[in-house]
């Protein structure tokens, strides 16, 4: 597709229309209450949302896109002035609350931009979200694969948010003296704090940009402000740190929870050594005593009151393997630029694509010369957290930048955001 037809999640100037995934905060950044730059489509569910986050947004530029049917609108070709119509479809991401995946299709050929998605196999959303995208694809060839490339990394491997959920479950019921603090955004981790309440038979704390989310989405007895009603908070992601903890536990016994795929440490605001903290894969539902929980942190000296949990809203490795192979695309391109994976997609699934990348070739001649050897470092992910970079495989990936081959550095390395222009070409 030619530059200056269509953006995803990038707001900059040029395009003729725009598509939102979901309202994280990462996918809006350039969006603003005075937008004018043209029609914006979105989900249903967003749309409703979006005052909350855009307040005096002109509300006539939304466009609602309705979930498995093939919508169209009519664009100008910049480069010859004439008519060309974009086809596009809406499927489920199964991320969070209204987010979506948009498959495109025109003379450029067919697109898929995920955004951020969960493609569990045991999901019948996601399940769904196959049917759909098989029967859009009957007599279509996928060109183009826009991926959500947040854990693109064999390391991660995770279960699935509803055994995650009951690990979660298991944690709260076997401190019930104490109260629980879990860390959440503004949108998103609904289905944990729903399951929570329900099979607790308990009201949960929320603060009140959070409860007023909650209303929107139809929940309006499982939620308050009140802190005498539960024992049970969820407090925003930024204000879940172990200081914080240890204040509370001068009140009264308080343990932390922290729902997410990613591994992260915390380092003291009062000159304390940066905590150390080990990821297990091996996921049970059972508590030890001794805080070493399958797919939680080893205790360290200072995190005492926190449990990790994996419960994450983003495909780990083996789901976007599943999916990549389902789809067979000609290309691949990941959507984040600034991850703890550091390495395109076509990396790990090149050899899934049906035309395989002359970077995979190039990659495979390094695995040939015994460039497997990963050495793990700690550096800074997007979210402020330290995590483990695979710095071996950092270091091949500039050789092959060095090539010319493909795979250009500047792409991989770019400022840090999410979304692209849907073009033939790297925009930048």
């Amino acid at each position: 597709m030619e530059s200056g037809m269509i953006s995803v999640d990038r707001w900059s100037r040029g395009s003729q229309v725009y598509f939102l995934t979901h309202l994280h905060a990462d996918h809006v950044r350039g969006l603003t209450p005075n937008w004018t730059r043209g029609p914006l489509y979105c989900s249903r569910i967003t749309a409703k949302l979006f005052p909350i986050k855009f307040s005096g947004f002109d509300l006539s530029l939304i466009r609602i896109v309705e979930i498995g049917h093939w919508h169209s609108v009519s664009l100008l070709s910049p480069s010859s002035g004439s008519s060309t119509t974009v086809y596009f479809m809406a499927i489920d991401a199964h991320h969070c609350p209204g987010a979506m995946m948009y498959l495109f299709r025109g003379e450029f050929g067919c697109t898929l931009y995920t955004g951020d998605f969960r493609w569990e196999s045991t999901s019948e959303r996601a399940q769904n979200g196959r049917t759909m995208l098989l029967n859009a694809l009957k007599d279509l060839q996928l060109d183009m694969l826009y991926l959500d490339n947040t854990y693109c990394n064999p390391t991660y491997s995770f279960p699935s948010r509803e055994v995650a959920a009951r690990q979660v479950l298991s944690i709260i019921s076997s401190h019930p003296n104490h109260d629980i603090v879990i860390a959440v955004d503004t949108l998103g981790k609904e289905n944990l704090l729903l399951y929570i309440s329900r099979v607790l038979k308990t009201k949960i704390w929320v603060w009140p940009e959070r409860l007023q989310i909650m209303h929107l989405l139809g929940f309006h007895e499982i939620f308050t402000t009140k802190t005498s009603l539960t024992r049970i908070r969820a407090v925003p992601r930024y204000s879940f740190n172990i200081e914080t903890l240890e204040e509370l536990n001068t009140i009264r016994p308080t343990i932390g929870i922290m729902p997410s795929g990613l591994p992260w440490a915390q380092k003291s605001a009062r000159g304390k050594d940066n905590f150390s903290f080990t990821w297990h894969t091996n996921i049970t539902t059972s508590i030890s005593t001794s805080k070493t929980i399958g797919g939680s942190l080893t205790a360290g000296s200072y995190d005492k009151y926190i449990y990790r949990v994996p419960y994450s809203d983003h495909s780990c490795f083996p789901e976007l393997e599943t999916f990549v192979e389902f789809l067979k695309p000609i290309n691949i391109k990941g959507i984040v630029s600034s991850s703890t994976s550091y390495v395109e997609p076509l990396y790990h699934f090149g050899h899934l694509c049906r035309t395989q990348q002359e970077s995979e070739f190039l990659f495979q001649k390094l695995r040939s010369k015994g460039c497997e050897k990963v050495e793990v470092i700690h550096a800074k992910s997007p979210f402020g957290d330290t995590s483990t970079v695979p710095l071996g495989r950092k270091r091949r990936i500039r050789r092959i930048f060095s090539t010319g081959n493909h795979v250009s550095r500047v792409r991989l390395l770019r400022r840090e955001r999410q979304g692209v222009k849907i073009v033939d070409r790297d925009p930048d």
